[in-house]
């Protein structure tokens, strides 16, 4: 989908000038990357969910964790938001965002907030998509996990990694079976799935039955890792890297 093709889909749904940048770059940054089931396909997913363009998430905070409520608005802008106010003012914090979804690929907010100097763990969960290895109905969502770390050279390293074979965005966008959303792992299927099941528990631990993100981020206080690695790596690709 070309640029300005993207942006005038997204605006026909209502988005200011603003937020349509906003989600046109989290797209587009998805596309350049590979991961299409996050990408330009999401738009033309936008379009059959009738969100609600004029939305304000809202900030509370209590008992020493930042809450913050979606109140309807898309879970990307909401996280646009959490990154924003998280590098305005960055100390070490515990963060719970409600009814935050979808919110797309998160080795792109994890790599936002560590070029801004923090180290980030970032979770979100999803409707139920994974299965028991052993079959049933589907119990957890495909639950990601992403840690952003930066470097002194400005090129921070970010792992991102979805606890399914395939997502349900790679379903959209046509590159998997609804059958592939399954835990990786194959025989091994049960460590994916543990993941999972864990994940989905630290987001309920705070927000009950809600899709939800939980999110960690502090300044580093100690080596910096990501440059260490890519030296002893020498040369090899690693995660993260374009």
């Amino acid at each position: 989908m070309k640029p300005e093709g993207a942006r005038a889909r997204l605006a026909a749904l209502g988005f200011g000038a603003r937020d349509v940048e906003l989600l046109f770059e989290h797209f587009d940054d998805a596309e350049r990357r590979g991961k299409l089931g996050h990408g330009h396909a999401r738009i033309e997913w936008l379009e059959t969910q009738r969100p609600d363009p004029a939305a304000t998430p809202v900030k509370t905070s209590a008992e020493g964790v930042d809450r913050w409520e979606s109140r309807g608005a898309v879970g990307y802008l909401l996280l646009s938001a959490i990154c924003a106010d998280v590098l305005e003012e960055p100390r070490p914090l515990r963060l719970v965002a409600a009814d935050a979804f979808p919110t797309g690929h998160l080795g792109y907010w994890a790599r936002r907030l560590a070029r801004g100097g923090l180290v980030a763990l970032l979770t979100a969960t999803s409707p139920p998509r994974l299965a028991h290895p052993d079959g049933g109905d589907p119990l957890v969502g495909t639950n990601p996990l992403a840690i952003g770390l930066p470097s002194a050279d400005g090129v921070p390293l970010v792992v991102d990694v979805s606890m399914a074979k395939a997502t349900y965005g790679d379903v959209l966008a046509g590159r998997a079976r609804p059958e592939d959303v399954i835990p990786f792992g194959g025989e091994q299927a049960h460590k994916a799935f543990a993941l999972a099941v864990g994940l989905q528990g630290l987001v309920e631990a705070f927000l009950g039955d809600r899709h939800g993100v939980f999110l960690l981020a502090a300044e580093p206080a100690v080596a910096d890792f990501p440059r260490e690695l890519r030296r002893r790596a020498a040369g090899l690709h690693l995660p993260g890297d374009a």
